[in-house]
């Protein structure tokens, strides 16, 4: 890595004299577009030349006007479009050595020697061979005199940088594959849907997702709506998994559950190897139970429709690194491949992935499946182990007892604090169920602390957090109340509930709240126990964590509202729209949701504006809508400017723009806090409470004093904050992120999604500094495990 005073600027790079192509190759994906148009736009921006190469490989051999220098205008309204817009098509030419010399020869003749291929592994693989054929393919060129030796010494060299586009998400190397988080938006809907139905009449579903190899898709939506069993090609069931399967759904019918619904990934086997077909499943369940079954074969839909806010993110930060590896490349540079890994974007030699994801097919074929799950990654693994943690319920006989002297076991509280976050239901359904499974009574308390003091507790079994998944908003309800005021009263309530060890789930208000509880260790033994809170607010503005649960949702909501604000203007030329986002004093909704949106500028609390500013932003508008491109977009967080009011900036823009563009604004309020968690919500939140739960069941053995007969624990790592950070799940203990805290502000005083902040400006045409310093060096695949607490990101 650069060092800080050795740091890299996006600006001295220089594109002049280069040109670099772009192609989609293989089957589409969401979020492709945003791909090409972040390549498009920041390649034109440091002054190369780009071209677009239409359908794919095929467009590559046969050359023509398939081979299309675009310009900043080409790629406008692309970043909102599902599949992809230039096309892509499956060719047996560019297998063969002659279509690859036919491929050679259209590039030199525009000079291009930087390819971005967009694609699955097939497409890279491809790629990567015509990297290594190349100066082959021009000798021969210049053989048959279809170049000249000038040219074939001119362009001696290709370079390659891939970015993996698959629904699948399949491909080793990274956490997040384009499209996979659009794909499990589609799924999500139509089981959402499938679940209204479902319970009116008593039914069973049987949902076969995508995914002939991975099973990625049918586990992670699985887990995200609480699914009662799934099939994937990674864990074939054990033998006589039908009578298992068929006597859980009736025990959860038994227990009043209206609806069972079943996930099945399209490549599903049993340990034979046999296919497991949806439509075999639905017999086994009509046969054995008689419930009324029906299959619903999702198929091509979950390629379709608008691309998430996440997959838009994920794919511009990519192009722009793409373009960035590009750049930088040389002779000697291996062709990569643009990866995330946690929060961050890093580059990986092309053929290491390609050769793990040949390696995970080979280990499923030889049926060695542990190590097909290993191989998939840290992502994969951790969903499959939690998966695993919640699926089953144990039986009484098999929980954990850790000690004769403690055999009624611990007890445990859930509450949630600060404004209703989307996702905080998954979490206190995952927490609940792994604190069952681990031996503990589960208490849940109502509204907060506030609840907490007015004795709102009781006990919380595991069919009472059933269908919790999807729900939106805060079952358990939720306050904003601080705890320094009812100390007293909350330490009755813990002491009369057994209580110990505690599970905060909130924003920054329960951040707080521990804090509050941490001080008053000295005074009160009964918070003298574990104390773990997870981050879930729509803000994200919790020091120590770079995700909260809720955010991903918010996002989706500010990226649809701007996307249907767009359309509208589409008949309506030369308008700018001014979008107030919530977030506090915190500008992630305002600034990440810009760069998903195609926002022209977004107006925060930690990047000072003045006059100027607001200035320089009417002039960079009134130039845009001499183009053809004859709108604009703003965003502004509420809390930027106290001056600068969303009201002030409307009716400055609307003054300045006369005769050249109006305004409309649009306040979006608490919608932002509302609906269905998106998926990723779902899933972290069930992730992050799953680790946090169990974190407290080994911090109660550690901190179980067998003499007194009571759980003692006054440490300061036994009150933690568990945070994304880059690359990591990590506990932190509260007191150690006071310094890193802006009470008065309520955000952290770092905050890792500034440096993204750039990359809107740049996609859209503004003159700016990035800073490149964590770029550049070329990682390896790595295939070791990593500690329990140390992994990525979640889908």
């Amino acid at each position: 890595m650069a060092q800080p005073d050795q740091k890299k600027f996006f600006e001295n790079l220089s594109g002049a004299g280069k040109a670099i192509a772009v192609l989609t190759s293989g089957g589409d994906a969401q979020g492709m577009n945003a791909a090409v148009r972040a390549v498009v736009r920041v390649g034109i921006y440091v002054g190369a030349k780009v071209y677009f190469i239409h359908e794919g490989y095929q467009g590559l051999v046969d050359g023509g006007e398939n081979i299309e220098e675009a310009k900043w205008e080409s790629v406008s309204s692309m970043l909102q479009v599902g599949g992809t817009v230039i096309g892509s098509a499956r060719c047996k030419e560019f297998r063969t050595h002659e279509g690859r010399r036919a491929a050679a020869q259209n590039l030199v003749l525009r000079g291009i020697t930087n390819l971005c291929v967009i694609g699955g592994d097939g497409s890279l693989t491809g790629a990567n061979l015509f990297r290594e054929e190349w100066s082959g393919l021009l000798d021969e060129l210049v053989q048959q005199g279809k170049i000249n030796r000038e040219s074939a010494e001119k362009y001696s060299h290709l370079n390659i940088v891939g970015m993996v586009g698959s629904i699948d998400n399949d491909f080793c190397g990274t956490d997040m594959t384009i499209g996979t988080d659009s794909a499990l938006h589609r799924i999500i809907e139509v089981v959402d849907a499938i679940v209204t139905t479902a319970q009116s009449h008593q039914r069973t579903f049987v949902l076969e997702v995508m995914g002939r190899h991975c099973g990625y898709l049918a586990l992670v939506s699985a887990l995200a709506c609480g699914a009662d069993w799934m099939f994937i090609p990674e864990m074939p069931p054990a033998d006589g998994w039908e009578e298992q399967m068929c006597t859980k759904l009736s025990q959860n019918r038994a227990r009043k559950k209206r609806l069972n619904i079943i996930i099945v990934s399209e490549g599903a086997i049993d340990t034979s190897n046999k296919p497991i077909t949806s439509e075999h499943i639905k017999n086994l369940v009509v046969k054995c139970l008689g419930f009324d079954t029906r299959v619903t074969i999702l198929g091509h839909v979950q390629r379709g429709g608008t691309p998430s806010a996440f997959d838009r993110i994920l794919a511009s930060r990519m192009g722009v690194e793409a373009v960035l590896a590009l750049l930088e490349a040389s002779a000697d540079t291996p062709a990569c491949v643009v990866s995330l890994c946690g929060n961050q974007a890093v580059r990986l030699p092309l053929m290491e992935c390609v050769q793990m994801t040949q390696e995970v097919q080979k280990a499923m074929d030889e049926r060695r499946f542990e190590e097909a799950v290993r191989l998939r990654g840290r992502s994969f693994e951790n969903n499959l182990n939690t998966y695993k943690l919640l699926a089953h319920r144990k039986p009484q006989s098999e929980l954990p007892i850790d000690d004769p002297s403690c055999r009624s076991s611990f007890n445990v509280a859930v509450l949630n604090v600060g404004a209703p976050a989307a996702g905080m239901n998954a979490a206190v359904r995952s927490a609940v169920r792994v604190g069952i499974t681990e031996g503990h009574k589960i208490f849940a308390v109502n509204d907060g602390f506030e609840g907490f003091a007015k004795g709102q507790i009781k006990e919380i079994k595991w069919g009472d957090v059933g269908g919790w998944t999807g729900q939106g908003g805060s079952l358990l309800g939720t306050k904003r109340t601080l705890p320094a005021k009812h100390l007293e009263k909350i330490a009755e309530q813990m002491k009369a509930n057994k209580i110990n060890a505690l599970l905060v789930i909130g924003g920054f208000e329960a951040y707080l709240g521990l804090v509050e509880l941490l001080a008053a260790r000295g005074k009160y033994d009964e918070f003298c126990v574990p104390i773990v809170m997870v981050p879930a607010t729509v803000s994200n503005n919790v020091p120590g964590s770079d995700f909260s649960i809720g955010a991903d949702t918010a996002l989706n909501a500010i990226t649809d509202t701007c996307d249907r604000i767009k359309q509208s203007a589409s008949g309506t030329k030369r308008r700018v729209f001014i979008i107030e986002t919530m977030g506090g004093y915190c500008g992630y909704l305002a600034s990440v949701g810009g760069l998903a949106a195609g926002a022209d500028a977004a107006y925060i609390f930690e990047e000072p504006f003045d006059i100027r500013d607001l200035q320089a932003n009417v002039e960079h508008l009134t130039a845009k809508m001499k183009t053809s491109i004859q709108r604009g977009l703003v965003l502004r967080n509420e809390n930027s400017n106290e001056n600068y009011t969303t009201d002030f900036i409307y009716q400055l823009y609307s003054e300045e723009g006369k005769g050249v563009f109006d305004c409309r604004k649009n306040v979006l309020g608490h919608m932002q806090q509302g609906g269905a968690p998106s998926p990723f919500d779902r899933n972290f939140g069930t992730k992050i409470a799953a680790k946090a739960m169990l974190w407290i069941s080994r911090k109660l053995k550690e901190t179980y004093r067998k003499d007194e007969g009571r759980v003692f624990a006054n440490t300061d790592d036994t009150a933690c904050l568990l945070g994304m950070r880059r690359r990591a799940f990590v506990f932190q203990p509260v007191v150690d992120l006071k310094n890193e805290t802006d009470f008065v502000h309520r955000i952290p005083k770092e905050q890792w999604w500034l440096k993204l902040r750039p990359l809107m400006k740049i996609l859209a045409k503004y003159k700016t500094s990035l800073d490149v310093s964590e770029s550049g060096q070329l990682e390896h695949v790595v295939r070791h495990r990593r500690p329990e607490e140390s992994e990525g990101v979640p889908a």
